[in-house]
């Protein structure tokens, strides 16, 4: 197959008439400035590598839209989320999470960090299959087309008080193993499970500080070093968790999280919100990444992260949609700077192949996809283009390709996604997903799940 692209990001910048070849899908071959071969398909607009959503909830996008009573509390969110929680099993969780994968396809994005907990019964009671809410996940992804990481999470506790943590209620059960080494037995136990490294990666999360003691956090950290796999855990997403750290431990979460063995080039601090200077050095000093999710942050009253401080310091920064408030990897990209101007009252912080670059290249190592994130020779052939003369992007193009760039990060959106190519294989064209009705699939399964007494 040979594509060629009116505009494509490759090697750092914007580069017209790029043609690439693509087999077993890999880019075998990538020209710049060249005329189109006879036999090219043609991508109009900007064309990207593929985006990397380095932090999902899948069954959080059920969510949408119906929590914004009482004034959006975040005690109405948590009240909706725990019923969503418990009215899942396998079969329907597969339904549902096959339909948001197939919005994040149409968005653009090609591999996703989902951050799993889900595993048992509504009483914790697991299934005949104990990872089968995991393989339900993984079985969605492959029809919706894009790669998963599937961040197997240790949760042990229900909270974290300064006397100790305390044992799970009601639907926080069927979050919990009964213990470490049975959650170790339980990711290292997949006998039959889809878990082929095509399309799914394992790597494992631990919930938070509140949820998981410092014995499951040196256990995880172990665990990711064994296997060579990405460890993601939240870490301050709000102050009263640092408190709740700090009062027990006398340690914040990511200083316990570094005794603990956890921080590296694997780990992932997902939202990092709330981090003291010690904490930035700790995280940029390590080669860890802060995964930042912006829609989500300030959907539910979080705060903004020290993003340009966490850089500085050496850290790497990815993305993600967490809660789906929005599924947008080019709104997180321009939020992360917006929200940083807003707090530091000054411009052009991270730079926009800065933020193309935590959209992209971040994303995939994060999740453990080194070879994806670029269009260079041997990576996966992931190649999204974007509409750039839509009604939010119209007369970019005519300001060459950094001003196309600008507009796709800073005006775009996933609704001016045009084409997703994911390893080699079409599974967005024109604009249409291939394999799915995404709209009418999310209408059933999420009527299903909320309305189903």
């Amino acid at each position: 197959m040979r594509i060629h692209c009116q505009w494509a990001l490759v090697d750092g910048g914007v580069a017209a008439d790029v043609e690439v070849t693509v087999a077993d899908g890999r880019f075998r071959a990538v020209e710049v400035g060249v005329a189109p071969s006879p036999d090219a398909e043609r991508r109009v607009g900007l064309s990207l590598p593929g985006l990397a959503n380095a932090h999902s909830h899948a069954f959080h996008r059920a969510l949408r839209g119906h929590t914004q009573a009482d004034q959006g509390s975040f005690w109405t969110w948590r009240t909706i989320m725990y019923r969503v929680a418990e009215r899942l099993d396998p079969e329907r969780y597969y339904r549902l999470a096959r339909a948001v994968y197939g919005e994040m396809v149409r968005a653009g994005i090609t591999a996703v960090g989902e951050f799993h907990y889900l595993h048992h019964g509504p009483d914790g009671t697991p299934y005949t299959n104990p990872n089968a809410m995991g393989e339900a996940l993984s079985a969605a992804a492959a029809d919706a087309g894009l790669r998963v990481t599937l961040l197997d999470t240790l949760y042990q506790h229900g909270g974290l008080g300064a006397d100790g943590h305390r044992p799970p209620e009601g639907v926080q059960r069927r979050y919990c193993d009964p213990s470490v080494d049975a959650w170790l037995d339980r990711i290292d136990n997949r006998a039959g499970s889809p878990l082929d490294g095509t399309h799914v990666r394992l790597g494992a999360a631990v919930h938070s500080v509140r949820a998981v003691d410092v014995d499951g956090l040196a256990a995880a950290a172990r665990w990711s070093a064994e296997h060579g796999a990405p460890l993601h855990a939240h870490v301050s997403e709000q102050p009263a968790e640092n408190d709740a750290c700090v009062a027990h431990y006398g340690l914040t979460p990511t200083a316990l999280l570094d005794s603990a063995g956890a921080l590296g080039p694997r780990f992932s601090a997902v939202h990092a919100t709330h981090l003291t200077a010690d904490d930035i050095t700790r995280l940029g000093g390590s080669g860890s990444t802060a995964c930042f999710c912006p829609t989500t942050e300030r959907d539910l009253g979080d705060g903004i992260g020290p993003s340009s401080e966490l850089v500085a310091a050496g850290a790497n920064l990815s993305l993600g949609t967490d809660s789906h408030a929005a599924i947008d990897l080019l709104e997180e990209a321009r939020l992360l700077e917006l929200h940083e101007r807003l707090r530091t009252v000054r411009r052009g912080l991270h730079p926009v192949e800065a933020l193309t670059t935590m959209a992209t290249v971040n994303g995939h190592r994060s999740l453990g996809w080194a070879d994806a994130g670029r269009i260079a020779v041997g990576d996966r052939a992931d190649l999204v283009t974007i509409d750039l003369s839509s009604i939010r992007t119209a007369g970019s193009s005519a300001g060459g390709g950094g001003v196309a760039l600008a507009a796709a990060v800073f005006a775009a959106g996933a609704v001016d996604v045009t084409d997703v190519l994911v390893d080699g294989v079409p599974v967005v064209v024109a604009g249409h997903h291939r394999r799915i009705d995404v709209a009418a699939e999310l209408e059933q399964t999420i009527n299903e799940v909320l309305n189903d007494d």
